[in-house]
């Protein structure tokens, strides 16, 4: 079952969801079971950082890391939290791909999330986001690889730097494997989210908010989303992120920067001391949606 932390107070004004993945069930991936070392340990990290700024959490490991687990806690946070409230979402685990069967994605890709029993699919991701109330704050890190356009990038050499370079990139043939063998169900999610939009030509949020500036289509949904979103990914469109031997190579200097709450500035700051010590292969990417002004000027993590 999912272990919940609560807080110290007993008024909630702050939830947070955190996943960690270190290996997937074999019987939906096409018998790959995904192994990696530190998820689990950077979902209980993330989840001290929550209970620590008073936030009542719920963390997810491994095989309680499930779609329906995940979605009833995304979905319970929406329904709680009201205007000013913050909802703090943290994964930690393989991203993989399926293909686009809506028409809105360039690469004929839907990036995904690999969840225990199956991948979440960005579509679903950002129309969950818009079940919040407006004024919510929501708060994303994912230490994960989870873009489009990560396969066109040079992959790591095997073996060239041990299991603590080990990519968060769930491989090419395997993500193939899975959707030919479920095909009819990532099909079915990709329209129902196409169905609930009222329209095919839906985004998800890495595109929508890299092309806010230039796409006017994009600027008119981003004005429908209500809350205020920061999404902080582990690298860049065309990278990979790294699994480590405590944690991920995204949380791991996350940690270092936050320095158990001694660091001060607000969110922008908190991501380029982030990108500063992490090598250039791997560079963190950062994004609002919605609203999100004054959210990027706070201290991170405040309730």
């Amino acid at each position: 079952m999912a272990k919940i932390i609560k807080p110290p107070s007993a008024k909630v004004k702050a939830l947070s969801l955190h996943i960690g993945l270190n290996s997937v069930d074999p019987a939906h991936y096409g018998g790959w079971s995904g192994d990696l070392n530190a998820c689990e340990f950077d979902a209980n990290d993330m989840a001290a950082i929550a209970k620590s700024s008073g936030m009542k959490s719920t963390v997810l490991l491994t095989k309680d890391g499930t779609r329906k687990n995940m979605l009833d806690a995304i979905r319970a946070a929406a329904k709680q939290l009201k205007s000013g409230g913050l909802f703090f979402m943290t994964f930690s685990g393989h991203g993989g791909q399926i293909p686009d069967v809506t028409g809105e994605e360039d690469d004929k890709k839907d990036e995904t999330w690999c969840l225990y029993d199956g991948q979440l699919i960005d579509d679903e991701l950002y129309m969950e986001l818009g079940r919040f109330a407006r004024g919510v704050r929501i708060l994303v890190f994912s230490d994960s690889c989870h873009s489009g356009t990560v396969t066109r990038a040079p992959m790591p050499v095997p073996g060239a730097a041990g299991p603590a370079r080990r990519s968060k990139m769930m491989p090419l043939s395997v993500g193939m494997r899975t959707y030919s063998e479920h095909q009819a169900f990532y099909d079915k999610l990709q329209k129902d989210v196409a169905r609930v939009a009222g329209k095919t030509k839906q985004v998800d949020p890495d595109s929508a908010l890299a092309q806010l500036a230039v796409s006017p289509r994009l600027t008119a949904i981003s004005k429908k989303l209500k809350p205020a979103v920061i999404l902080i990914s582990g690298c860049q469109d065309n990278q990979t992120s790294y699994d480590g031997d405590h944690n991920g190579a995204f949380t791991e200097q996350l940690l270092h920067v936050w320095n158990n709450g001694a660091f001060k500035g607000n969110y922008a700051k908190f991501h380029a001391s982030i990108v500063a010590r992490l090598p250039p292969e791997q560079t963190p990417n950062f994004f609002t949606l919605g609203p999100a002004t004054k959210f990027i000027t706070q201290q991170p993590f405040t309730v």
